[in-house]
């Protein structure tokens, strides 16, 4: 048996941050770079893979259930039971990893934390790096943080109370240009999940838990595959049980809604559950089917809601694919921030996200996303009045759910249109996360609403969706690049005058309205505004 060959070498290529060492260590970064050996070039062929599917779409404009693995779908197994720090998932807050986030997202009072090295995080090396450091100082309770501006003080409640983190590394498209091998940028999944697993593995195990991931934008069953065979090497290289890792899958991308099934059974000795999405799920269907003409024209995203029929086909048939193998079901994302100011606003949208919860509960999901802890007593209630004393509702088997493929991809069963004041929300909420992100903010308060990179997704390519099909607003107006460029230039002057010169001055309001016109204008559409955003963010 010839000897294995040797892992490339890792080079760091970033100024030094404090701590690093206690992250970018010898033996992490060995086990990095045996994981780029080994998988980078099944992620390459997975990437081009989706070039190839999206051009058959653009060609058939439609999809369907896959013919040759029928018999997965209609096959009798399960995935393995949840551990006892999964099984009850009724709230789950989301997050970035900075140190502040870190204590208040595990304080919080939900069962779970997302703890976000993908949408809600702007992929700076000091994010990258000091968000390790972080869940590492969290485990071993050595992590504290003292607002500045209000003089506030944080610290962690006993270790019983905490949430249970669920980490997200990036998705497979991105890469990490801070950490080089063999001349190229590293895989920013590979970097994220492997940094994380190599620390705390064991360290998780210790405290009676494990290493949870989320795993973002996978588009087929044979992307899950390549998880999978990352755990099982994974586990092995660091000495720990077979079945340790579990992974939550995001059906966050309208191809993956065809392959349910497949993606657990791929995953079943690791396989946590699945999520449903909705900004993420919407860009992707408009990003698919972008050419297919006017039966797959979007409305305002703010109109396409989980009670549109396309959408309740996808999250019911997710509750029983879920709950068929015996694996979580958790709903999509209550984003409110509440106002310490306006009770009236709080009132409104507090209703608002308990009828989204108790909708969900009552649909048989086990649990739901909210973005602040305000929202988990509402949330938690919500799945309370269903579930009383059990840990989740995996028993409704939903057998009452038949979905056809048709009905996955019915965007004009919806009643409603674009319209000229959706058009002007998308420029004004797109150019103002991206200007954010550009500046190491992935999670941001806009108007109410903590945003991540989907929503720039989904603003960006309903633009470009609607100028491309010609749609023509409520009051005559038409879709247009010139009346997008209008409105951008409306908004760049507003936000000048609402933020201050000073601010305007030190911001990136200019690189991040030409950035949106760019990647909702150019005729070659992009398939992540991330991959462009990347080049220009700092740090």
């Amino acid at each position: 048996m010839s000897a294995p060959a040797p892992s490339p070498l890792a080079i760091v290529d970033a100024e030094p941050l404090p701590r690093q060492d206690e992250v970018l260590t010898e033996a992490a970064l060995a086990f990095v770079a045996e994981l780029h050996r080994r998988f980078a070039p099944r992620r390459a062929e997975l990437l081009a893979r989706r070039g190839e599917r999206r051009a058959e779409i653009a060609r058939t404009s439609t999809l369907d259930f896959l013919p040759d693995t029928a018999q997965v779908r209609e096959g009798d197994w399960k995935v393995a039971p949840a551990p006892a720090a999964l099984n009850d998932r009724r709230v789950e807050i989301t997050g970035p990893t900075d140190r502040k986030m870190t204590i208040n997202a595990l304080n919080s009072g939900a069962k779970v934390w997302l703890a976000d090295f993908e949408d809600a995080s702007a992929p700076t090396w000091e994010n990258v790096v000091l968000g390790q450091l972080n869940l590492i100082d969290a485990y071993e309770r050595r992590i504290d943080f003292a607002d500045a501006r209000t003089g506030k003080a944080y610290s962690l409640k006993p270790a019983e109370q905490l949430a249970t983190v669920v980490m997200r590394p990036r998705g497979w498209h991105l890469e990490e240009r801070h950490l080089q091998f063999e001349g190229g940028p590293a895989s920013g999944s590979l970097v994220d999940f492997g940094l994380y697993f190599f620390h705390n593995a064991k360290r998780l195990i210790d405290l009676g838990k494990g290493p949870y991931f989320y795993l973002p934008k996978t588009e087929s069953h044979l992307e899950a595959r390549l998880w999978n065979d990352i755990f099982v090497f994974s586990q092995d290289y660091v000495g720990i049980p077979q079945g340790t890792v579990r992974a939550t899958v995001l059906i966050e991308t309208i191809t993956a809604a065809y392959e349910m099934d497949e993606i657990l059974y791929e995953l079943r000795d690791h396989a946590a559950g699945l999520n449903a999405g909705r900004w993420d799920y919407l860009f992707s269907i408009v990003k698919n089917f972008r050419d297919g003409g006017e039966k797959f024209v979007l409305p305002d995203r703010n109109a396409v809601t989980m009670t549109a029929p396309f959408m309740r086909a996808y999250t019911e048939l997710l509750v029983r694919t879920c709950h068929k193998r015996g694996a979580h079901a958790i709903g999509g994302m209550a984003a409110f921030i509440p106002s310490r100011k306006d009770a009236e606003v709080n009132k409104i949208a507090f209703a608002k996200v308990k009828a989204d919860k108790d909708r969900e509960a009552g649909d048989g999901f086990d649990g739901s996303w909210v973005a602040h802890p305000d929202l988990v007593p509402i949330a938690t209630a919500s799945f309370d009045a269903v579930l009383g004393d059990k840990p989740n509702q995996k028993d409704r088997l939903r057998e009452d759910v038949s979905v056809a493929p048709g009905e996955l991809i019915a965007i004009d069963s919806l009643d409603a249109k674009p319209t000229y004041e959706g058009l002007r929300n998308a420029v004004q909420v797109g150019i103002r996360y991206i200007e954010a992100w550009l500046r190491g903010l992935g999670a941001v308060a806009i108007f109410g609403l903590m945003e991540d990179a989907a929503t720039a997704e989904i603003s960006r390519s309903q633009i470009w969706q609607w100028i491309n099909a010609g749609v023509v607003f409520e009051n005559g107006e038409a879709a247009t690049a010139e009346l997008t460029r209008e409105m951008a230039a409306e908004e760049l002057t507003a936000l000048r005058a609402e933020v201050g010169e000073e601010a305007f001055a030190s911001g990136k309001w200019q690189q991040a309205h030409d950035l949106f016109l760019k990647v909702s204008l150019d005729a070659d559409y992009a398939d992540f505004l991330t991959l462009p955003a990347y080049d220009q963010l700092v740090g």
